[in-house]
Formats: structure tokens, sequence, C-alpha cells
């Protein structure tokens, strides 16, 4: 579909707001938000999804709607799956609870800002290479098994488990840091010197983490849809969120047990889903002679909105009397 340059401007106008709507709102005077907020709020961001793909489908037609929904979705289920680092890595730099809201909502926007430049040149690649499915369809299917392995042998994690990536630790090492927490400041002055408080080192921790589960979510969601408007738009509405949901869901996450093996199976049926797409448009010349494959199936967007549903509905639930049945244990 095509998608008018005002269109594009209005919409990130839009969201722009929304953050700046943010920071007024819960950033600027720090608080731990109480559950009722959170829950608010996340019902808010939630809607508001809902609504611009109920008006996405109204628009664009019953394809692009259903390709909204699907990856918004898909989408808002990894950023839960984020939300367990980024509670370790709150832990791990003893975040104060009332500080927290800004060192998210910062790394939230710098993740969006990049994700936003990897969808860019996701779109460049896919219109130049039709073979770019091939490497995203498998790039899945590593990260499915990989997540798969991770979830079964060592269950939920722990705050041992989190290693500050090559960013963050040059960061440590190079910049004149401070331990101390001035406040929310990025920056303070002590004994005279400039220095770089703990929250901005946190900010860019979550920042560079979301950046990576970008290599994940950005190849899924282009397995739903092709449109760069559409893959842009579920990342937006998945990310704005995802503030309220961090302090919403809170002690629920380490109830959600199979969440990581519920995840496994959403991205391998999304890579399989790639490569048959890749198969069924070849232009690889050692497969079928360069020409495309007519035997592979079509996964249609429909049934992959069905199959995304199904597998987070079966994970949840069995999450959680999974949960329960081991807290009943432990209390007996």
């Amino acid at each position: 579909m095509h998608v008018p340059l005002w269109i594009w401007a209005a919409t990130l106008a839009v969201i722009a707001a929304l953050f700046v709507f943010d920071f007024f709102a819960h950033v600027r005077q720090p608080h731990a938000p109480s559950m009722k907020e959170a829950a608010l709020w996340s019902t808010f961001y939630v809607v508001l999804a809902v609504i611009f793909g109920a008006g996405l489908w109204w628009v664009w037609g019953h394809q692009h709607g259903v390709e909204f929904f699907a990856g918004f979705i898909t989408e808002k289920s990894l950023s839960v799956d984020n939300l367990f680092v980024f509670v370790i890595i709150m832990a791990k730099f003893a975040v104060p609870r009332e500080f927290q809201q800004k060192a998210l909502l910062i790394g939230i926007l710098m993740a969006l800002i990049m994700r936003g430049i990897f969808i860019a040149v996701g779109a460049a690649a896919i219109n130049q290479f039709s073979w770019v499915f091939y490497i995203f369809g498998v790039f899945l299917l590593y990260t499915a098994v990989k997540l798969a392995i991770e979830s079964m042998s060592h269950g939920q994690q722990n705050d041992d488990e989190f290693e500050p990536n090559a960013l963050v630790k040059f960061a440590q090492r190079h910049l004149p840091a401070t331990e101390n927490f001035h406040a929310q400041k990025l920056l303070a002055v002590e004994n005279g010197k400039r220095v770089v408080t703990p929250m901005m080192i946190v900010i860019i921790a979550l920042g560079v983490t979301d950046l990576l589960f970008a290599l994940d979510s950005i190849p899924a969601i282009y397995g739903l849809t092709q449109e760069p408007y559409i893959v842009f738009t579920t990342n937006a509405f998945a990310l704005l969120g995802l503030l309220q949901l961090y302090f919403l869901l809170g002690g629920l996450l380490d109830r959600l047990v199979y969440l990581g093996i519920g995840l496994s199976v959403v991205l391998a049926f999304i890579g399989v889903k790639l490569v048959f797409h890749a198969m069924s448009e070849n232009t690889l010349p050692f497969l079928n002679g360069g020409e495309p494959i007519a035997w592979v199936p079509h996964i249609s967007t429909v049934l992959s909105l069905s199959v995304i549903i199904g597998v987070l509905f079966v994970t949840t639930v069995a999450s959680l009397l999974k949960s329960r049945h081991t807290r009943r244990a432990s209390e007996h």
C-alpha cells in the first residue's frame, strides 16, 4: 500500500506527542506507579493501538488490518519478554523504584529511533533482494531454538545472569562516573568535576538491550507484513505501553514460566513462513534454476494471527497453572 508522506509525518508527530505526554504525566515528577495507575495507562495504550488498527482496517482493507493486529500482538508479546531483562538491569544497578520510569522512557525512545533505522534498512533490502527473506527466516529459526533451549534449561532469569554488553562496559570504563544517584539527573557535579550518574549507564544498557531484541522482532514482523508503515506502527505501539506494562506486570513476570517456550514456537512458525515466502519468490540460481518454487504452501496472515493468539493463550494459561501448582506445593 502507498502511504502518503503527510500520513507518515502525522503518525510520527502523534507518536512523539505521546512520548512527550508520557514524560510530563509520569516521569517529570518521580514516583513509583501504583498497580491501578499502571493498569489504567496500560489499558489506554492497548485501546489506542486497537483504535488505530481498526482505522487502518477501515481505510486500507481487511488484509492490512489483520497484518497490523498480528504484528502488534507479536511485538507486544516479545516486548513482555524484554521486561525480564529490564527487571534484571534495574536490580543490577539498584535503581530506586521512583526513578525507574525516566530510565525506561528514555531507553524505550532510543530503541524506537534505532528500530526505525532498522526498519528502513530492512525495507530497502527486501525491495532490492528477495533472498533476504531466507536470511530472516533462518535467523528466526535459530533464535527460536536458542530461546527454547534457554527456557527449558534455565527457567526464569535471575540477577546473576545479566552481563553488560560492550557499549555499557565501555561507558563504565571510560566515562567519569559516580555510583551515587543524583535524583533523576544523567550528569552531576562531584568535587568540582562533571560525572556520569548510574542513571545514564542504565539508560544506555536499556537502549542497547532493546536494540539487540530488535534483531528478533524486526524479522518477525516482516514475516507478517512487508509494509514498512505497518512494521513501524506495530513496533511503536508495542513500545509505547511498555513503560506502564513494566510496573503492571511486576511480580507476574516470574509466573510466566513458559513464555519463552511460547515465543520460541511463534518465532519458529514465522521463520518457516518467511522461508516459504522466499521459496515462492525464489531468485537464487542454485535453487530450482533461479525460478520460484510452485509447490510451497502459502500461510495466510489470518492463519498466522490465529496461531500466534492460540500459542500465547496456551502458554499463558499453562504458566499460571504451573505457578499455582508450584506455590501450593511449597506451602505444603
